[in-house]
């Protein structure tokens, strides 16, 4: 899996690729919601920059183990860990998260891997118990 810098523009429209990729498949409706969205410009990407983006994710989980390359289902924790700790600035947490929820629910349908990947998110980016007492 290729790196990106800590909260950087490519790593978190590497966890949206993931989203847009979790059911196994892509839809226009989703492809419609980015661009209503305006994802390149919201993440900070030169346009255009986010397609090829998902195509270098889509490339690296085949190229990397196999339980990577499984399109749909749950996504593999071990690729969940490795993403979801590239983003650690709260505000840009709920941009990618806004972002993945409006793409897993474009198409009025969210498959298990949509669930399991929203349910990740919001496990290892819900605040400590220690940061809310604080």
């Amino acid at each position: 899996m290729r790196t990106y810098p800590r909260n950087s523009p490519e790593a978190a429209a590497r966890i949206v690729a993931l989203a847009l990729t979790a059911d196994g498949h892509v839809c226009s409706s989703e492809d419609r919601a980015l661009d209503r969205l305006n994802v390149s410009r919201e993440l900070g990407l030169a346009p255009g920059e986010f397609h090829g983006i998902v195509q270098t994710f889509c490339e690296d989980r085949m190229l990397g183990p196999a339980s990577w390359a499984e399109p749909a289902g749950d996504p593999d924790g071990d690729l969940l860990t490795t993403l979801m700790a590239d983003i650690d600035e709260p505000t840009l947490r709920r941009k990618v998260l806004r972002i993945c929820l409006a793409v897993a629910v474009a198409d009025d349908y969210l498959a298990d891997g949509e669930i399991a990947l929203l349910a990740a998110m919001l496990d290892a980016w819900r605040p400590h118990r220690t940061a809310i007492a604080m």
